[in-house]
């Protein structure tokens, strides 16, 4: 995979047989990329993103994406990245030739404090990397706004779902 001519769809990134990762900082994601080469990941199809770079990313995909784009989820994601990455997040985009590779990744990662893995699918776009106050799974559309399972935009909804949850406890 390579940065200067990502994978997309309608003008829009979706890197179609990988997992992308999203950590808060640069050393769980330097250790993450460290466990997951372990597991025999080639170090080729791991590809490390800071905050610039998907910002950079996101701001020239958007600028030439198509309005079929709207179509899937797509939309909501870069711009829930670009707000993660607006945030200081970083990412790992790895190569996972099936479902089962991209959850021992995702897995992988989430031991070094990975905060989202979602395994881009032909059709699909899954969330690998759950947490206990997250919300199930939708589809998304444009209209929806930010994905909701985001430390993004909508950071706010999520920390009183996440007080609502210990408060019951």
């Amino acid at each position: 995979m390579d940065k200067q001519s990502p994978p997309t769809s309608f003008g829009v990134f979706k890197p179609v047989g990988h997992v992308l990762i999203q950590f808060a900082n640069l050393r769980d994601l330097e250790g993450a990329a460290e466990a997951i080469e372990r597991l025999g990941v080639p170090l080729a199809d791991i590809v490390m993103y800071t905050p610039r770079q998907m910002i950079e990313q996101i701001d020239k995909e958007m600028a030439a994406a198509s309005g079929f784009a709207a179509i899937g989820q797509e939309i909501n994601l870069s711009k829930a990245h670009r707000a993660a990455a607006e945030m200081g997040r970083h990412w790992l985009l790895v190569a996972a030739p099936g479902q089962e590779q991209a959850q021992q990744i995702a897995d992988t990662a989430h031991a070094w404090r990975a905060e989202r893995g979602q395994y881009y699918g032909r059709f699909i776009i899954e969330e690998l990397i759950e947490h206990p106050d997250d919300l199930p799974q939708v589809a998304e559309s444009p209209d929806r706004g930010l994905d909701s399972q985001s430390p993004s935009g909508t950071e706010e909804e999520r920390m009183v779902r996440h007080e609502t949850a210990h408060a019951r406890r």
